[in-house]
């Protein structure tokens, strides 16, 4: 077995060697003194491990790798099942046919002969009779009832005790707006109102929750939805303004404004109405009528301005001759102007329109007039005197008239002295005179599909439903909007959803009712008993 020797141990064995081999050669005689002759010897095996090799070893790393977890799926189809089957009918049964009697010819003919003469006048009489002129089938279920659909208001607004001055619906008949504003008297010019809108289609509707609110400067007065445009709504303010909105941007609502300038109203502004220009039918002017006496119509231009294209103004001295004033402005304005409270035009001449003033009196008007108005109102372009006619008028202040869309001459008007009055074009004494409350009439509207309908707001709370065809002196139907009798003020028809009705009260509340079908079906020969009514006392 090898053993490992130290280092200074191998230093002695080597020295011992050399010595050996120096003397190996001179002595030849053995004694105990000098070594023996030169020898094999055997030593020991001394051995060194290799530290580097141990250190220097094999080294070795043991790596791996994966790819991604492949995805699999099973799917199976399944072919169609198809089923024969055959079905047999049974064997036809011979059908017997009932002997067919046999006539008397020649007396079957004396009996056509007999009754010829009688079966004829009776089919003539039948032709001519107007019976059944203007039915129509109708398979819809009959609703005999007038009721309340939605009770709309913004809570904010009635926070403020504001009232619902006005309401219109849009040219799709599915949304209802309100303006909120103040009719009792006080300086509202400064007072932060609203204009609302609602959609009746929208799923979920809230009725406190409006679908777009629009916080106007000033007591709101009046409103219009565009026409066409079922988003653009133009309002008047109680300071003069006119604006147009677009409801459909919540950020920026705003589209145009009059601003206050020298053309601005100077008194409340009562009614707006959208107007075709006379070139170009399908752009929309907006038309305000105010208190301070002038009619004026509205262009929208760049920069979000209304400028004023045209005007008229209603000077005391211009008015017919069989004028009997009631009520006009001062003369610390120069020339006396009459206050106009509203306006409305003919469905059948556009350029003719009714207004409701101040005093009490009806007048007809047109836009074609030519004659210069004698006022000292500031104004950008020439105002014009624009009244024709003057009609006999109510005991107060007129707040509402209203043209009827199927007669030319027709129009009604409602006043503070309760009545309203139908007049024709053609006369100044009103055709009927009906008195609807004791109190104020604030709204008259005639039905859009029914031409002897028409609907009025009271103020006493009740909106009234008029049937002429059935009772000339008292309403067909009367349902109470508010229950502590506050007053309606403004009522409007939907033209396209014809069974609805919406008003606006001084409790900031907007109802939509529901119309019988007795409201919204046209009778037979309604139209012609319409043009009798006229007739028969213009005559």
């Amino acid at each position: 077995m090898a053993t490992s020797a130290q280092p200074w141990q191998l230093g002695l064995a080597g020295r011992a060697g050399a010595e050996a081999l120096a003397t190996s050669g001179t002595a030849s005689t053995e004694g105990p003194e000098r070594p023996g002759p030169l020898q094999d010897e055997t030593l020991g095996v001394a051995s060194v491990p290799s530290q580097w090799r141990g250190l220097q070893g094999i080294r070795g790393e043991t790596k791996s790798c994966q790819t991604a977890s492949i995805a699999t799926a099973e799917a199976s189809v399944q072919a169609r099942k198809h089923v024969d089957a055959e079905v047999q009918t049974e064997a036809p049964e011979p059908v017997s046919l009932p002997s067919v009697p046999r006539y008397n010819s020649p007396q079957l003919a004396a009996f056509l002969r007999k009754v010829e003469a009688m079966v004829t006048r009776e089919l003539n009489k039948n032709w001519q009779s107007h019976a059944f002129d203007g039915f129509e089938v109708n398979w819809a279920e009959q609703q005999q009832t007038v009721t309340c659909l939605h009770t709309l208001s913004y809570p904010p607004a009635q926070g403020q005790g504001l009232h619902v001055t006005g309401v219109s619906w849009n040219s799709t008949g599915s949304v209802v707006a309100c303006a909120y504003g103040r009719l009792d008297d006080g300086d509202w010019s400064t007072l932060r109102s609203f204009v609302c809108a609602w959609n009746l289609d929208r799923r979920g509707l809230s009725p406190q929750q409006p679908s777009a609110v629009v916080e106007v400067p000033s007591a709101a007065m009046c409103l219009a939805f565009h026409p066409t445009r079922p988003s653009h709504v133009a309002g008047g303010l109680y300071s003069g303004e006119v604006l147009v909105w677009d409801m459909s941007r919540p950020e920026d609502p705003l589209l145009w404004r009059t601003g206050l300038t020298d053309d601005t109203h100077t008194d409340p502004v009562y009614q707006v109405v959208w107007l075709p220009e006379p070139r170009h039918s399908h752009r929309f002017q907006v038309l305000s009528v105010a208190a301070d006496g002038k009619v004026l119509l509205w262009q929208g231009v760049g920069a979000g301005r209304l400028q004023l294209s045209a005007g008229f103004a209603l000077a005391v001295q211009q008015l017919p001759r069989n004028t009997k004033l009631k009520k006009v402005r001062g003369p610390s304005r120069g020339e006396a102007e009459v206050g106009a409270t509203a306006v409305a035009f003919s469905s059948f001449d556009p350029s003719l329109f009714v207004l409701g003033t101040e005093g009490g009196f009806p007048l007809k008007c047109s836009l074609t007039a030519e004659e210069a108005a004698v006022t000292r109102m500031p104004s950008s372009v020439p105002l014009r005197a624009p009244a024709q006619f003057t009609f006999a008028p109510h005991g107060g202040p007129v707040y509402s008239v209203s043209c009827s869309p199927f007669h030319r001459n027709l129009f009604l008007s409602a006043g503070t002295d309760g009545h309203a009055h139908l007049y024709s074009m053609l006369q100044a004494q009103p055709l009927t005179s009906l008195q609807l409350s004791h109190k104020y009439l604030f709204a008259v509207r005639w039905s859009p599909v029914r031409p002897l309908v028409f609907a009025a707001a009271s103020g006493e709370g009740d909106v009234q439903l008029f049937d002429l065809q059935k009772s000339s002196q008292k309403p067909t139907v009367s349902v109470k909007q508010t229950e502590d009798e506050s007053p309606v003020y403004c009522l409007e028809f939907n033209c396209q959803q014809t069974q609805l009705l919406a008003a606006g009260d001084a409790k900031g509340t907007v109802k939509v009712w529901q119309l019988s079908s007795e409201f919204t079906e046209q009778g037979a020969r309604e139209t012609e008993l319409l043009d009798q009514l006229a007739s028969e006392v213009a005559s």
